[in-house]
Order: C-alpha cells, then structure tokens, then sequence
C-alpha cells in the first residue's frame, strides 16, 4: 500500500500542482468526492496562472519608420514571450506525461494483484465448499460412531460383561470405545481449525481486495487529471504557436511596409540572407573580451572588434573597411557620424558613388531615433543607379544587396560616399 500511497504524493509534487500538495489527504478519500473536486479546481486555476494568451492580431500596418520599429519591436518581444511559455509548456507537458506513464504502470500493476487476489479468493472459496462437504461426511460417520457409543454406554459394567465372550472381548470393547473417544475429539479439533483457517485466508483476501480497489480508484482519479491537464498544457502550446506564427506574418507586413519608407523611390533586393557579403559567422570580440560577434549570433549581442553593435550597418562597413583596405574605423559611431569622422581622418567624402567606397545615408529628423545607415558599395550600374551590399536595412540584422537610385534619397538627407583607396 506504500509504494501506491507514495505514487499519489508524487502527483501532488508537480510543480504547477501546489495547492494539491497540502491537500492529498482529502483529494484521495474515498468519502471526500467534494474535496477532490474542490483540489483539482485549484490544480487547473494553478495552470491558468501559467500565462494569459495575447490576442491575435491579423491585419497591420504602419506610415512611419518609428511606427514600424515599434510594432515590430513590440510583436518580436510578444512571440519571445510566448515562445518561453511554449517552452515551460513543454517541460510541463513532458511532467504530466511522466507522472500519467508511472500512474498507468501502477495501475496495470495492481490490477494484475486484483486478478491475482480475486483468484485466490475463488479457489479458498472452491476450497471451503470441499472442505465442507468433506466434513459433513466425517460428522455422518462420527454419528454412527457416538450412536453405537450412546448405546453401549448405557449398558453397567456386569451386563457388558455378561454380552461379551470373553474377558478379552469386554477389553476391546473398552479400548474401542476410548479411541473411538479420542478420534472425536482430534476430528472436532481438526474441523474447527480447518474452517477457522479458510475463514481468516479469506477475510485476508477480501481484506486486500477491498484495499486494492480503492487505491485503483485513486490512481485512476489521479490519473484522469494528469490526463486532463495534459490536454490543456497542449491546447495552450496551440495557442501560443498560433499567436508567434500570426506575429511572424505581422512583422513580414510590417517589414514591408518598412522597406518601402527606407527604399525611397525604385529599389530591388537582389539577394537576402542572415549571413553574406562575407560578414563572419562567428568570431571572439576584442572589445568585449569573452563574447562573440558575427551573422550566426544574435543581433547587437556583444560589440566586434571596432567597438561596433553586432550585425548593425556600421559593423559591416567597419569590418569591409578593415578587409579591403586594412584601415580600422573604431570609435566612429553611428552611420551619420562617419562622414564628419572620416573627413577628421582625411579621407574624401562626396556625393560621387564609386565601388568599394561606403556609401551614408545622413540622419532623418523626420524620424526620431533615426541614425542614418552605412552601405558597401558594390558597383555603380549608372549615373541613377548603384548597387550595395548591406546589414539591418530591414532593422532585423540581416545581410542582402540591393539597387536603387541613390538620388531617391534626396529628402532624407541624400547619399555621401566615403572613399579610402
């Protein structure tokens, strides 16, 4: 009966099950059916408090950079959350599961010693019905016995004497008569410890049985609520995965909407990836000694070795920079601080586009937060167009190479070229 009632607390030590814990006593008696449903009210209370699922949201859209950021931002961070929720769901999930597998073993377990008892009971009853019928026989057999005693004993010590042949005669007689006396006496003893014994075996059984089914009751009580609990865990993980799949087509309509603004007048991507242009995938940090930089980590986790935000646009123009020309471009900020920063230096800056150069879009006002953006140039198609490689144009941190009309730009501070050969 331990190892049952054990299996039961486990269940209770499940950790979105707190209030069952103080509650066992009563959530598994059998006269207690109110308290059982009172405790597992407060199990799927206890799960609710998991997280609330945020409301899906369909249709977005957005007439500004700072706008777009923001519901991008705030989209990004509501499926961070609700994949973290999915997450806990999952290790939840994978607890009810365990606590529903070690309830199901229980219960095949003690059901096989119900079959095994209730087997054992049908042969000590098969056993006593013999049992009984061999003693009936006995007791006839006694009876013919005791009559002949009856009736010899009411015979006097002369008349015995008188009927028998002999002296030896009227002896067997007496001697019959005495063991006759004592078989009674072992066949009585016998009988009533036969049947006292049956009887303990049986109520022993009956005992057990009774006790077994009770606790196969509990566990399979304890069983259908892990089950039911299960069943929510995962209507919540359908939730949440609905909700981050709604975001992800959100925040593709919101990035469209965002390139259109920040691809003023024709422009076209040529190719887009999270890697490319030749940025590293992963490489130790200088100015943030034990971290890592590059396109496989996550965006502006750490700085490179320019001091530059990860997969911003100035990391990539930094790191271009440092490849074709082995100038280094530490400290020089955010995109529209490089042109003040390279005529410092005493390189050209003009509006004349060329390969190799970078390529700054200057600061929009117009856009509050707005830090301009810093490109590589990587070929020039025409006196209207040239094309770039590229990182976080899209504000997400990825790589792609694009044209466009650099004269497009003219409304947003146009397009200065810096030039290091």
């Amino acid at each position: 009966m331990t190892k049952y009632a054990n299996l039961l607390n486990s269940v209770s030590k499940n950790k979105i099950m707190p209030k069952l814990k103080k509650s066992n006593k009563h959530f598994f008696s059998a006269s207690s059916k109110k308290a059982k449903q009172v405790s597992f009210l407060a199990v799927m209370v206890s799960a609710l408090a998991v997280g609330s699922i945020p409301r899906i949201v369909n249709a977005v859209s957005c007439s500004s950079v700072s706008s777009c950021q923001s519901q991008i931002s705030s989209l990004s961070n509501q499926s961070a959350s609700a994949k973290q929720s999915v997450s806990s769901l999952q290790s939840q999930a994978q607890s009810y599961q365990g606590t529903i597998s070690a309830l199901d073993a229980q219960i095949s377990s003690i059901q096989n010693s119900i079959s095994s008892n209730e087997a054992k009971r049908n042969s000590l009853e098969q056993q006593i019905t013999v049992d009984q019928a061999e003693i009936a026989a006995k007791k006839s057999t006694l009876s013919d016995d005791i009559t002949t005693m009856y009736v010899n004993g009411q015979m006097t010590t002369i008349e015995e004497l008188a009927t028998s042949k002999n002296l030896s005669d009227y002896a067997d007689r007496q001697e019959y008569q005495t063991v006759v006396q004592n078989q009674l006496s072992d066949i009585v003893t016998q009988i009533n410890a036969l049947e006292a014994s049956l009887q303990a075996n049986k109520t022993q059984v009956d005992n057990l049985l009774t006790t077994e089914q009770t606790q196969n009751s509990q566990l399979s009580s304890a069983e259908a609520q892990q089950r039911a609990l299960l069943g929510y865990d995962q209507s919540q993980q359908a939730s949440y995965n609905q909700q981050i799949s709604a975001n992800s087509s959100s925040i593709s309509q919101l990035d469209a909407n965002l390139t259109a603004l920040n691809d003023a007048g024709s422009s076209s991507i040529i190719t887009g990836s999270t890697c490319g242009g030749g940025y590293p995938t992963s490489t130790p940090s200088s100015t943030a000694p034990g971290t890592y930089w590059g396109c496989n980590q996550p965006q502006d986790n750490t700085t490179d070795n320019w001091n530059m935000d990860n997969r911003e646009c100035v990391s990539y123009t930094a790191y271009m920079v440092q490849t074709h020309y082995d100038i280094s471009t530490s400290g020089w900020g955010n995109a529209y601080q490089w042109v003040t920063a390279a005529e410092s230096h005493g390189y050209t800056v003009d509006q004349t586009p060329s390969p190799g150069a970078i390529a700054i879009r200057g600061r929009d006002y117009s856009e509050a937060g707005d830090v301009g953006h810093a490109m590589y140039v990587v070929a020039v198609n025409g006196s209207n167009s040239i094309t770039v490689d590229e990182y976080n144009e899209h504000y997400n941190g990825t790589f792609d190479e694009r044209t466009f009309d650099p004269g497009s730009y003219a409304s947003r501070g146009g397009i200065y070229y810096i030039h290091f050969d």
